[in-house]
């Protein structure tokens, strides 16, 4: 398909548009990005790595194999008929997922595509960095505006214990990818550290961190710890003091306090042409959330929510549960 001619042909696509958006999410408001139209590039919990503190979940698929696990035309043709349906605009259209977004080999495509259809947004992309050691990784996001790379640990011990990553992939080759990508990359990076309480929180790893931000020059960095519960019940998030030493050391910027969890920042189902119902189910099928998150999300009223979540919970297909001092909802038996 050429992509640059996708907008003629939002028309066509918005007519044979799907009943169920899987691809599409929010727009959600994050705090790194605003008001943020999410693209879930693999449709499964597959990535290479298996982070203790992921909101989506334990990872089911761990790879280093690239591959077209979600067709792009697929993602664009909904792209382009949630755009027709709902043509508010929104800040950033972003490509994350259930997983590393870098392992579908259409990204770029799917890049081009989504500029075409949103030709005045930035087009961002979240990744947790480790395949841009990968010369053909980096070529095909080199059409984004804004890369949010993660780098959590340049400690060895505490980056196999907190992102569990594929044996394929050493600490060096995520170092050594970050630092040719920045080369290479006229865009902007906002690089991510999330802390974990006892895991990631060393000296060693603060030290590490502000001599490579010298040598990998991202546009800012995002210090953060967990706001969700994660897939692991061994991460927790870090003391409001530790964060703070992190932030003001690394020179982080101040996060605007935006419930949406850390990236990807809390991708919501899109609302049309989805009915409320099956809203909530897409986004807690990727995201345990709370009430006031859904409600923020998706420009509902707090009893418009509650009337959904009740029915939902009373059927038995969610589940609330209290976690990090508020109830969070996820999809029963996830």
């Amino acid at each position: 398909m050429a992509y640059q001619a996708i907008s003629r042909m939002l028309p066509h696509m918005a007519a044979a548009s799907p009943t169920k958006l899987n691809y599409v999410f929010g727009p959600i408001l994050s705090g790194r990005l605003g008001r943020s139209l999410g693209l879930d590039l693999l449709g499964a919990r597959i990535c290479s790595f298996d982070c203790l503190y992921c909101e989506a979940g334990p990872t089911d698929k761990k790879t280093v194999t690239r591959a077209v696990y979600v067709k792009p035309d697929a993602i664009l043709a909904e792209l382009a008929a949630h755009k027709a349906i709902d043509p508010s605009p929104v800040d950033a259209v972003t490509l994350g997922g259930l997983g590393e977004p870098c392992l579908n080999e259409g990204i770029g495509e799917i890049i081009a595509g989504a500029k075409s259809i949103y030709p005045a947004t930035p087009v961002a992309v979240l990744t947790n960095s480790s395949l841009l050691w990968l010369d053909a990784a980096r070529e095909d996001i080199m059409g984004a505006d804004i890369v949010l790379p993660s780098l959590d640990s340049l400690a060895p011990s505490e980056f196999a214990r907190l992102n569990r990553p594929c044996p394929e992939i050493t600490l060096e080759m995520v170092k050594d990818g970050l630092v040719r990508f920045r080369e290479q990359f006229s865009g902007r990076i906002y690089l991510e550290v999330l802390l974990a309480d006892g895991l990631n929180d060393s000296i060693e790893n603060l030290e590490a961190l502000l001599q490579f931000r010298r040598l990998c020059r991202p546009d800012r960095i995002d210090v953060v710890t967990l706001s969700r519960p994660g897939a692991y019940p061994e991460a927790k998030p870090v003391r409001a003091r530790t964060l703070e030493d992190f932030r003001r050391t690394l020179g982080a910027e101040q996060i605007p306090c935006v419930p949406s969890g850390h990236g990807p920042p809390g991708l919501m189902p899109a609302r049309a042409p989805s009915t409320l119902e099956a809203a909530v189910l897409g986004s807690l099928r990727r995201r345990p959330q709370t009430a006031s998150q859904l409600v923020l999300a998706m420009g509902k009223t707090d009893e418009e929510l509650a009337r959904v979540l009740g029915a939902l919970e009373s059927q038995g297909r969610i589940a609330a549960q209290k976690q990090l001092g508020a109830i969070f909802y996820s999809l029963a038996g996830s």
